[in-house]
């Protein structure tokens, strides 16, 4: 076996660090990108030990952008953005043309060329998605106005950003002749607008028939990894020929089929598929960024460090704070999308990545940037911690007026706290629901069909706005979160059930409720013998074996005959049922059917929020 295997090596390393790392970060409660991006640094060319192979990094880095992208497209939201686009069009814009020029002022300070001071301040305007969405999840601000508005104002920021990656290698090339005039760049960027629009227009027309066609097709073959296939084929395929045949990068031809496949019904479940090989390849594009930087330059370079990470944290928060506040909104809503801004992440290492290779950018503006990142993305816990504090201390009849005073404004909203309070349901005596899959969503019906009062706990908004539109009342959220339980009221629930298919987090919820109501009746969904012992030891009163059930029922459908019983006890249909059960064991992704089976509603449960991303969002505390 040969020693020499860089590329293995690479990966290998890689995600291996960027694992120990990014469990020490969040471990302390900072972002694991850090702990990904200081993987890239150890691994690095900068520091003494083991050195990754950096062209080979940059390929799979390159893979990474073109599946961070897709993921961006996939979960673009035009109905979000329209719903704030009085305040994040306009918000978005002028913080981002704010930041732009208090960056090219830094640049122009350092003798940069003006291309440099552009690439430059573009990078430090924009926020990371990661770390924006996380901090809002942590305070359940996401599904209020405040997140709202926050998510509008990204998804501005990651337009402005596609438009800037499409257009900078144009501008670049016309740019970069000596004798390049105002005419010679107009005619280089409008021929680059027009590939752009060529290819936004096959798109649109085109791909909008067949990629969902595709998708469809597929998933009536019940071929799980076929499908699974299928969505990393348009993802790449459908980049690698934008960039092939029209010129424009991989970022924009991602986007697109992302945002063109998330209008097909089985966007929920391309992106569950997908979300491993992303989360992979993600992690190793974060490495890859932070192999190219240099931590010398904390000391070598202390004054423009200092500068490029005021502007990111001081500059854009006041520019965003200045914005919020002129359009009437409190200072709650102010201060939290400032807080929420007031860092750079994965479209400032894209764009510093592309201002290199055009030589636009210089390699110290790449470290500046890349060191910004790591800063602000460190501060920004602390900056939403202190924002609690400041709410907290303030005096009680400073709070009242204040609010009083706000209620009359067009956009009322409490400003005496940062993070979201849980109110408690009024229901009693009622059930509550844990997951709103497949098997919740029948529950939830069976329930609804009797008259009996109910509360569904879900992580995944979406799957709940067929129960919100009827009346049910609902909790959007990781059900072992110790606020939720106690939201929903568990000391005066008749019983609850856990329909999720996941018995881990089955155990932390049912072990979470035996806390508040030691006598509350649990019967929690499981797929084997061992996972029954699992969910019985943290107090559920009886577990439910799926395929016992199904097989249970099938039993009971043979028709009766003059001859001997197809079971002669309840015994024997139990040992033949456990049989079933362990033949159909679920796959290590905990899904109950056969791995090799997909229909067009499959893996629901993972679509409803039982995600590891998505049960990762509900258990923040």
């Amino acid at each position: 076996m040969p020693h020499h295997m860089p590329l293995i090596s690479t990966i290998v390393v890689g995600l291996v660090l960027a694992f120990v790392l990014g469990a020490m970060a969040q471990r302390i409660r900072i972002s694991p990108l850090v702990g990904y991006l200081l993987a890239g640094v150890l691994v690095g060319p900068f520091t003494p030990g083991y050195v990754a192979d950096q062209t080979l990094a940059n390929q799979l880095a390159e893979i990474g952008v073109i599946l961070l992208m897709f993921g961006v497209g996939l979960h673009f939201s035009l109905k979000d953005l329209l719903s704030v686009k009085a305040i994040a069009v306009p918000g978005a814009v002028v913080q981002i043309a704010s930041a732009t020029l208090l960056g090219m002022g830094l640049a122009w300070a350092m003798g940069w060329s003006i291309g440099g001071g552009l690439v430059f301040g573009l990078a430090l305007s924009v926020a990371s998605t990661v770390v924006l969405l996380r901090a809002l999840q942590e305070r359940r601000l996401v599904e209020t106005e405040r997140g709202h508005i926050a998510v509008g104002w990204l998804i501005v920021e990651d337009l402005a950003m596609v438009l800037t990656l499409v257009l900078l290698p144009a501008f670049a090339n016309a740019t970069s002749s000596a004798s390049a005039d105002f005419e010679g760049i107009v005619i280089s960027l409008g021929l680059t607008l027009g590939k752009v629009i060529a290819f936004v227009a096959i798109m649109l027309i085109v791909g909008r028939r067949v990629i969902p066609w595709i998708l469809h097709y597929v998933a009536h073959t019940g071929s799980r990894e076929l499908f699974r296939l299928s969505v990393l084929a348009i993802a790449l395929g459908t980049a690698f020929g934008a960039a092939e045949l029209f010129g424009v990068s991989f970022a924009l031809g991602a986007f697109f089929a992302g945002m063109v496949l998330s209008e097909s019904e089985l966007s929920h479940q391309a992106a569950s598929e997908t979300l491993p090989l992303r989360d992979a390849f993600a992690v190793l594009f974060f490495v890859s960024v932070g192999m190219l930087f240099d931590p010398m330059i904390l000391i070598n370079e202390f004054g423009p460090v200092l500068a490029t990470f005021l502007i990111i944290v001081i500059g854009k928060s006041l520019a965003a704070y200045a914005i919020v506040r002129l359009f009437r909104h409190p200072d709650a809503t102010a201060f939290t999308i400032a807080a929420s801004l007031a860092q750079i992440g994965e479209f400032s290492f894209i764009l510093a990545g592309l201002g290199v290779e055009l030589q636009l950018l210089p390699d110290q503006g790449r470290d500046l940037i890349l060191a910004g990142a790591i800063l602000s993305i460190l501060m920004n816990p602390f900056l939403f911690a202190l924002l609690d504090r400041w709410f907290a201390k303030r005096e009680p009849a400073k709070a009242e007026k204040a609010a009083a005073a706000e209620a009359t404004e067009a956009h009322p909203e409490q400003p005496s706290i940062v993070r979201e309070p849980l109110p408690v349901t009024a229901l009693t005596d009622h059930v509550v629901l844990v997951g709103h899959g497949r098997v919740g969503k029948f529950i939830s019906r069976k329930l609804t069909a009797s008259g009996t009062p109910f509360l569904v706990i879900e992580a995944n908004k979406s799957q709940l706005a067929d129960l919100e539109r009827d009346g049910n009342e609902t909790l959007v959220g990781n059900a072992a979160d110790p606020e939720i339980a106690a939201a929903a009221n568990l000391k005066e629930a008749r019983c609850l059930l856990v329909a999720i298919p996941d018995a881990f987090e089955s155990g932390q919820i049912v072990e979470q409720a035996r806390r508040l109501n030691p006598n509350l009746p649990i019967i929690a969904r499981v797929h084997s013998a061992a996972q029954e012992e699992h969910v019985t030891k943290y107090g559920a009163t009886k577990a439910v074996m799926a395929e016992q059930e199904i097989a249970r029922a099938m039993v009971s459908a043979v028709p009766d005959a003059p001859r001997q019983p197809v079971l002669s006890s309840v015994e024997e249909a139990d040992e033949i049922m456990a049989g079933l059960a362990d033949e159909a064991a679920p796959d290590r992704n905990g899904d109950e059917a056969d791995p090799h089976v997909i229909r067009p509603e499959a893996n629901a449960d993972e679509a409803s929020g039982n995600s590891p991303e998505q049960r990762s969002a509900g258990q923040q505390p």
